[in-house]
């Protein structure tokens, strides 16, 4: 699954996400008020939805995705001057070490391969104390509405990479260099768990 599926899919990304609204909505109430006056970056920003709603308050936005097609959909968009759109690798970011209040990955991991370089990327360009904050699909065959619809993306051309039940997306955040400070599982049609984390400085 390549930047050629993800350039497809662009043009339509924003409208099939409709579906998870109100975790969206969740969101976009909660990660304002830790990214508020600080510089953060966005990790697979997609056409931009949460970078849109987290910049008004932020200092200065850096949202980045591998697939130019999300980007250009995402500069489309009337958005504020302190949000810049990138195409950047998420497992070979072009940033400073340290450079980030706050890096900010939402609904990727699980299907991105070597997803363990990503948060080495993440913790490499957070500043010591800086914060993960990495919501994530969980729970994809918890019941009959999640199995249908991880069914359904599959055969569009979706696929996971993981498909973690909450305990062990903890596990693997923290088996990757962080402390996880607030996880809690939002219940949807796919549920979500909503994690923030620490740089791990043992």
């Amino acid at each position: 699954m390549g930047k050629k599926f993800w350039n497809f899919y662009a043009p339509v990304y924003e409208k099939v996400m409709k579906a998870d609204e109100k975790l969206y909505e969740m969101m976009y109430e909660r990660i304002p008020k830790e990214t508020k006056g600080k510089r953060v970056l966005e990790v697979a920003t997609g056409p931009g939805l949460l970078a849109r709603h987290i910049a008004p308050t932020a200092k200065e936005v850096i949202a980045t995705d591998f697939a130019p097609g999300m980007i250009n959909e995402a500069k489309k968009k009337n958005n504020p001057d302190n949000l810049h759109f990138e195409v950047a690798d998420a497992k070979n970011l072009p940033f400073e070490d340290a450079s980030f209040d706050v890096v900010l990955i939402a609904n990727a991991l699980h299907i991105m391969p070597e997803s363990e370089r990503a948060l080495a990327e993440a913790k490499r360009v957070l500043k010591d104390d800086g914060i993960l904050i990495a919501p994530n699909f969980v729970e994809h065959n918890a019941n009959a509405k999640s199995s249908i619809w991880t069914k359904l993306l599959e055969i569009l051309g979706v696929k996971f990479e993981h498909t973690w039940i909450a305990d062990e997306y903890r596990a693997f955040l923290e088996q990757n260099g962080f402390e996880v400070v607030e996880f809690d599982v939002q219940r949807a049609r796919m549920s979500i768990a909503y994690a923030e984390c620490i740089k791990d400085c043992k």
